[in-house]
């Protein structure tokens, strides 16, 4: 085990998290502010998930032949370009304009997102060592810090809004993130993940059945987040509540590190069961989640109800998708071979963020047409959906990838 770059590696990708949950954050409750419509918020985050679907697919492609150093830090250096490029846009801008233009930085902050995600979560399959249960304690330890991390930025994002300005606060991130890519480009050594191989770029879509099943219940599993998190709930919290900017913040920062903290104590939680039985208990168990929620909201839409079933489904919801999540992290890295582990984990990850694309915008188009009750309908559809996929997931330790009879792919 390489501590050495794991550490740096980590580094890292927890450098950036802080700053793209801030972003996050920042783009929502600003845009929010100066008048613009649900729908109008969710297209600002659309190129930012549609890039991260084509750089998870090319992004592990290039990692398996360049390393995944290199691909760590262009991400790093690509989002200080992206939050430098949000500081040039202007209120006096007609809304088309501004959309357009936030979209592009967007786009380059989700190609920056999902090169260092990528890059960081497949460096953990070569660090991990052989020990009994190393790979799935290291992968919880990443994501759960990671979407701790992302919480914190969210709340670090609406406290930077209100105290600084919106350009103050990118110019900030900007110079902390310049920082760490000058630490890591100057220390991390060695040709992290690089294949013996040289895969052809057909090899991306080159995949197992399982690979491919788990990869298609990702996608309903995020989109199902998503569908309430990224424009739903806020705008609901802001404009319905009445919220203040700490406060939106503050509880879905709450909620991120509260879900990053299972997520890095889950395999302790579930113990050395089956993985594939627990992916598919927990998962149902997800289902029943979320469709109550939805019931409950829709029985009674009062400001009463839907706070209480806000704050305490939302939260037993978090608890339950984080068990979920964590046991998909794991399944992926399971499934993979040494040699193909970073495509296979783009692949994986493309149709994460296929899912969050189609979560986004479904945020915001729900909302504008049934208001929060429909987003939660939506979501709780998305987990049902989710489950029946786990169903057909093999068993890990009889369905790993096989050598592919080309030797291009070998």
């Amino acid at each position: 085990m390489n501590l050495r770059n794991y550490v740096l590696v980590t580094a890292g990708y927890w450098a950036f998290t802080l700053t793209d949950g801030a972003l996050r954050m920042l783009v929502l409750l600003h845009f929010n502010a100066l008048g613009y419509s649900p729908v109008a918020i969710a297209f600002l985050f659309l190129s930012y998930e549609f890039m991260g679907i084509l750089t998870n697919l090319i992004g592990g492609w290039v990692g398996s032949r360049a390393g995944l150093n290199r691909t760590l830090i262009a991400g790093l250096a690509l989002q200080i370009v992206a939050l430098v490029a949000l500081t040039f846009q202007q209120p006096s801008w007609t809304e088309v304009a501004s959309v357009v233009f936030v979209m592009g930085a967007q786009a380059v902050s989700g190609i920056a997102k999902d090169l260092t995600k990528m890059s960081s979560k497949s460096a953990v399959k070569f660090v991990a060592g052989d020990g009994e249960g190393a790979l799935f304690k290291m992968v919880a330890i990443l994501t759960g810090s990671k979407n701790a991390l992302k919480g914190v930025g969210f709340f670090l994002g609406a406290a930077l809004l209100s105290v600084f300005g919106y350009d103050t606060a990118l110019w900030a991130m900007a110079g902390v993130l310049a920082i760490t890519l000058g630490v890591v480009a100057t220390m991390l050594t060695g040709e992290i993940g690089k294949s013996k191989v040289k895969a052809p770029l057909r090899s991306i879509l080159s995949k197992s059945d399982a690979i491919n099943r788990l990869s298609l219940a990702r996608f309903f599993l995020f989109a199902s987040r998503d569908i309430w998190f990224v424009v739903a709930l806020p705008i609901y919290l802001h404009d319905v509540l009445d919220w203040s900017f700490f406060g939106v913040g503050g509880f879905l920062a709450a909620w991120v590190i509260g879900y990053g903290a299972i997520q890095s104590v889950a395999p302790r939680f579930l113990g050395r069961r089956d993985d594939i039985t627990a992916a598919r208990h927990w998962s149902f168990a997800l289902a029943v989640v979320s469709s109550i929620i939805a019931i409950t909201v829709s029985v009674d839409p009062s400001q009463t109800v839907t706070t209480v079933a806000i704050i305490g489904g939302l939260i037993v919801f978090g608890v339950v998708f984080a068990l979920n999540s964590s046991l998909h992290s794991y399944l992926i890295l399971a499934y993979s071979s040494d040699d193909q582990v970073s495509t296979d984990v783009g692949f994986y990850y493309s149709a994460n963020a296929a899912g969050r694309f189609v979560g986004t915008l479904l945020s915001g188009l729900l909302y504008l047409w049934g208001g929060l009750s429909l987003a939660l309908w939506g979501t709780a559809v998305f987990v049902v959906i989710t489950w029946l996929l786990t169903l057909r997931l093999p068993a890990t330790d009889t369905h790993a990838p096989e050598p592919h009879p080309n030797p291009a792919f070998s």
